[in-house]
């Protein structure tokens, strides 16, 4: 059956290149990839909807008014998305959009293809049982699974397999908001794709194919359906001002919590010790701030409604809701404690994204501010306008896409009367953010490690090109006080002009240039009266590099030296071999060909 079945697609593929131009083929290719990432996106909503209100509706209340369940459910949502990976999956499905990055960057669009439903099944393991994260990032990695695996089933070049994989990440986004503006953008700014009409069409179509799906399945609502009932006025500007100066410092102290205790928990060698950790700390600061729990879209919708009842469902504190004060009180812990919950979390082995946190996180940000200017008497704000848009300012200020935030929110409220003060509050967030953290929560590690691939072609190029690869080592070696005759000898054998000597370790002191030694070579009479040794030149730092260096800083040292071959050792000076120049810039073509060809 597999053997008859191989025979239909080899015949089908011989068709297909006969009839149908690639970029057609992508085109409809991305009709089913958005179709399919849209119906994941709504079965990954449903699916953690139906098994949150059934954990929900269990409730062991004690003395002061929590649910006792609230301390154990995070730990049974971790160990249960473990052992999940452990032994069905066997093994690790990726960072989210990280990883997403990193295949695009260094594997050519090749994802796994049991993200197309790992990501899926554990994020609602980890988040229906309280895992305080979000479930974009998850249904990005399985959209994004879907067009990679798509891509190379059909082997389509590595280009194309990417463009699906955007297209993919774009139907997710669109599919899981019903925003396909915003999905495109997630794509094109977060992920980092160059807008071009090889790309824009597949994207568009697949967002719109993703979205329609929604609408099918899960009607006109959206996640935070909102209708703007009071406008935007010009008097309001400083006051946007004010939010978004606030909620990009809630979005700097969220990025250095979050690498703060990734830290601390990468120290931890044992994995079930991790759990305990994250699952008691969680469990707690579920128990003590329920709003925490999950994605904690319930508590923010009922804010942008004007109703703080879920923040106080199942709290301890349910008795003072109708104090102003200590609501806000909540509020602004719940602020500080988000980053905590999150990471703890993905630290401690759960699945799940910064998206939703991030949203989150904005929304109550929003709110408190709103509420404390109106408290205050300064002026009276919408409280439900402050949220909405200090979700796209504490997003803008944590992803680094304000024009997906401030899309995302304008598709969500179903039009664009808030589209000054999110434009505002989004610029002010991210200036604000910039100077405290250059990279976005998903790019900041692989900036560091150097795999990210930006806008920025020609640096991304030399970042991301494998300096081992183009290190040429078919060069004859001299050895310390050999005599000019070996060298002769050695010149005949090779049609390479240069000569690395090395001491008896391979430790390297220099090199012999056949042009610096050619009026000595027809003198027969001299090769008795010459070593290497006195014929060598040493190298300058600025001649050579190391192997640890990235290509980055090659090109710094091809402008610094009018050399065509710079030497490689490592760093105790071992000999490795030459890099050439014309060899060098030939890749970097060849690679910006690859990553920005139309």
């Amino acid at each position: 059956m597999k053997k008859k079945l191989r025979y239909i697609k080899k015949d089908f593929l011989k068709w297909r290149l006969r009839n149908i131009p690639e970029r057609k083929f992508v085109i409809i290719l991305s009709i089913v990839v958005g179709i399919l990432s849209g119906f994941a996106a709504v079965v990954l909503k449903n699916l953690v909807h139906d098994t949150y209100m059934l954990i929900s509706d269990a409730s062991w209340s004690n003395v002061v008014g929590g649910n006792i369940l609230m301390l154990i459910y995070p730990s049974i949502g971790i160990l249960l998305t473990i052992l999940f990976l452990k032994y069905i999956i066997k093994g690790n499905i990726g960072h989210g959009i990280p990883n997403i990055l990193y295949s695009i960057s260094r594997k050519k669009g090749k994802i796994p293809f049991h993200n197309t439903y790992s990501s899926l099944i554990a994020s609602t393991l980890t988040v229906a049982f309280g895992g305080s994260v979000g479930l974009e990032a998850p249904i990005a990695t399985t959209g994004s699974a879907i067009g990679s695996n798509i891509g190379r089933f059909f082997h389509l070049n590595s280009k194309n397999v990417i463009l699906l994989l955007g297209c993919g990440a774009a139907g997710a986004i669109a599919g899981i908001f019903k925003a396909p503006i915003a999905g495109i953008l997630f794509v094109l700014e977060v992920l980092m794709f160059d807008l071009t009409m090889t790309a824009a069409i597949p994207l568009l179509i697949a967002s719109i194919s993703a979205s329609v799906i929604a609408y099918f399945f899960m009607g006109n609502g959206v996640q935070f359906a909102f209708a703007v009932k009071e406008q935007f006025s010009i008097n309001q500007i400083p006051y946007f001002v004010l939010l978004g100066l606030f909620c990009g410092f809630v979005s700097v102290y969220f990025l250095r919590i979050i690498s703060f205790i990734e830290g601390k928990f990468s120290k931890i060698n044992k994995q079930y010790f991790k759990v305990l950790i994250g699952g008691v700390v969680l469990g707690v600061l579920i128990f003590i701030f329920p709003p925490l729990f999950g994605e904690g879209y319930e508590a923010l919708s009922g804010l942008l409604h004007g109703n703080t009842d879920p923040l106080f469902r199942n709290s301890i504190f349910s008795q003072f809701q109708s104090q102003t004060w200590v609501c806000m009180l909540l509020l602004f812990a719940v602020i500080l404690l988000k980053g905590i919950a999150t990471s703890v979390t993905t630290s401690s082995g759960g699945v799940g994204g910064t998206f939703g946190p991030s949203l989150f996180l904005g929304g109550i940000s929003g709110f408190f501010v709103a509420t404390l200017i109106n408290e205050l008497g300064i002026a009276q704000m919408s409280t439900a306008n402050f949220a909405l848009v200090g979700m796209a300012a504490v997003m803008t200020g944590v992803m680094h896409a304000p024009l997906m935030s401030t899309f995302l929110i304008a598709e969500i409220t179903g039009g664009y009367q808030l589209f000054a003060p999110l434009l505002i509050a989004s610029a002010v967030s991210y200036m604000t953010v910039y100077p405290f953290e250059k990279h976005s929560i998903y790019t900041k590690k692989l900036a560091k490690h150097g795999d990210l691939l930006t806008h920025d072609k020609d640096k991304s190029a030399w970042r991301l090109m494998n300096m081992e690869r183009l290190i040429e080592t078919n060069f004859t070696i001299m050895r310390d006080g050999d005599k000019m005759l070996d060298l002769i000898r050695a010149i005949e054998n090779t049609s390479r002009n240069i000569f690395p000597v090395l001491d008896e370790d391979d430790k390297f002191l220099g090199v012999v240039v056949l042009d610096d030694i050619r009026h000595l070579i027809f003198h027969p009479e001299n090769y008795d009266n010459y070593t290497v040794n006195d014929l060598m030149h040493k190298m300058s730092d600025d001649d050579r590099v190391y192997i640890t260096d990235s290509m980055y800083n090659v090109v710094k040292k091809y402008r610094l030296s009018d050399k065509y071959n710079l030497v490689v050792t490592d760093e105790e000076n071992n000999y490795i071999g030459f890099l050439s120049r014309a060899n060098v810039f030939s890749a970097y073509r060849n690679f910006v060909f690859e990553i920005s060809d139309e």
